[in-house]
């Protein structure tokens, strides 16, 4: 979903919609909340299906960006509705727990089902970025060198990885705002359309289906 509107004195405004993919209790929750509403707590529950949280952000002078978070479960990985939470969406953070190697194990799991799913207008991937979160913790037996890390993702097709901790509030502004910055400077979203009426359709559905989901 990148719909790009032209804004009064010349302007513009995009909305993006971006997923937020990784095992169940990786900290994806976290993670929105401490972004979207800047808190942090220890007792949120697990998603059920899908949630997600609205971020506007002023860019520049002349640049509105509606971010909207997706914040799909954990235990959603290969399950039916995955493809439809996935539509339309431009960009993605995989996120895993630095303090448990099983959720870095299922990274490439997450990976190749999101580019099964879900590529640009022009037939690319969309650009993800890998989120190893909760490092305010113990590595758990993985090799966090920048140069092993930066090999990773360049053979596995991330743009770019970061360190983060939604307790201690640490690099998850500076991930957003990379992620926002490669969507903006993409081709793309000069090619997509402004928004017209199949567009509203299309996003007032996907949003009906997403309230009934977070349904326990």
């Amino acid at each position: 979903m990148a719909d790009a509107v032209e804004s009064g004195a010349g302007g513009s405004e995009h909305l993006f919609k971006v997923l937020v993919i990784g095992e169940l209790g990786v900290g994806k929750t976290s993670i929105i909340k401490r972004y979207v509403h800047r808190l942090f707590s220890h007792n949120y529950r697990a998603t059920i299906g899908v949630d997600f949280a609205l971020k506007v952000l002023n860019w520049d002078a002349s640049t509105l960006i509606r971010l909207q978070l997706w914040d799909i479960a954990g235990q959603e990985r290969f399950g039916n509705m995955t493809r439809v939470y996935y539509k339309e969406a431009v960009g993605a953070f995989v996120v895993f727990d630095v303090s448990r190697h099983s959720t870095f194990d299922a990274v490439l799991k997450w990976k190749s089902d999101l580019d099964s799913k879900v590529k640009l207008p022009n037939g690319k991937p969309i650009p993800a970025v890998l989120l190893a979160n909760k490092c305010d913790q113990q590595w758990d037996g993985l090799d966090n060198s920048p140069a092993t890390m930066d090999r990773y993702c360049k053979d596995n097709g991330f743009i770019a990885w970061y360190e983060t901790s939604a307790k201690e509030n640490i690099n998850i502004d500076e991930a957003t705002r990379f992620l926002v910055k490669n969507i903006l400077d993409s081709d793309f979203i000069y090619l997509t359309e402004n928004t017209d009426a199949d567009n509203i359709k299309l996003t007032d559905e996907s949003e009906e289906v997403d309230k009934k989901a977070q349904c326990c």
